[in-house]
């Protein structure tokens, strides 16, 4: 393409973008085009025995390794960890970021999802869509002259309202990146996630038995997807790659920005048929 896509990841937590479309951003990066990544809480409240102070310092240089390893730009705003609120406040703020980084593509959690701060996230960026276009709207920062297209992240949850796939990803060239991504973020990926679903024991301590814990739980979440919407695969794909697709992203458009016609479908999800 003659101009790069800006692709702008709007999510809850350090770790949210990389588990949920760490293929995708490869993709675009591997093009030339340009990610960025906010998380809008400093994910403070992750841990089982660290001060959330503390927590906090190491998910921000944890991010920071995993922003190395694609090159792209992972800002962290210093909401608390849990207390996230869609706020008037947060609203603003999204607002100003999405016209001051202008995307053509932005990504971010369900309203509909299970954690409150995912949930938080949906509904201020549901609300600032339109909203980035008028300018005596947060008037500091000039508007943007179209919505661009803004997608969900996937998520498993079916009420009230199952998630929805517009968009299937084959990232089966990609899984070896993902999993150096998500492998920066120890402190959930190793500490907290195994103690909150209590497999501390069966968490290996060398390196490489980690990465390996890791791939084995992100391919199964991964495949799970390909399974859940296998029929669309073979639609999307053709039967004999959709039948055997096991590594797949999936996103969900959202009616309340601007439309994914075939012409952007083609421009920023080039990746896929």
């Amino acid at each position: 393409m003659d101009e790069p896509l800006r692709l702008l990841l709007l999510v809850a937590h350090p770790d949210d973008a990389e588990f949920r479309a760490g293929g995708l951003m490869t993709k675009y990066r591997a093009a030339g085009h340009t990610v960025k990544i906010i998380s809008l809480t400093n994910g403070d409240a992750g841990h089982h025995e660290l001060a959330r102070a503390d927590l906090a310092q190491r998910r921000k240089k944890e991010a920071q390794a995993a922003a190395a390893i694609l090159n792209l730009e992972y800002e962290i705003w210093d909401h608390h960890d849990g207390e996230l609120e869609p706020t008037l406040e947060l609203r603003w703020q999204v607002i100003r970021s999405i016209r001051e980084f202008s995307p053509n593509l932005v990504l971010c959690h369900r309203p509909d999802d299970y954690h409150p701060d995912h949930r938080a996230v949906g509904h201020v960026v549901r609300d600032a869509c339109y909203l980035v276009t008028v300018p005596s709207i947060a008037p500091q920062t000039p508007p943007l002259s179209s919505d661009p297209v803004v997608g969900f992240l996937y998520d498993p949850f079916t009420r009230p309202t199952p998630f929805r796939p517009d968009v299937l990803l084959d990232i089966s060239n990609e899984l070896d990146t993902v999993f150096s991504l998500l492998s920066c973020h120890e402190s959930q990926m190793f500490e907290w996630l195994p103690h909150n679903h209590d497999l501390v024991e069966s968490v290996p301590t060398d390196a490489a038995g980690r990465r390996a814990l890791l791939r084995q739980f992100y391919e199964s979440r991964v495949t799970a997807i390909a399974d859940q919407f296998r029929k669309q695969l073979i639609d999307q794909f053709g039967p004999e790659h959709g039948n055997t697709l096991q590594h797949v992203e999936a996103f969900e458009i959202s009616e309340y920005a601007a439309p994914l016609g075939e012409t952007d479908r083609k421009k920023l999800f080039a990746f896929a048929p």
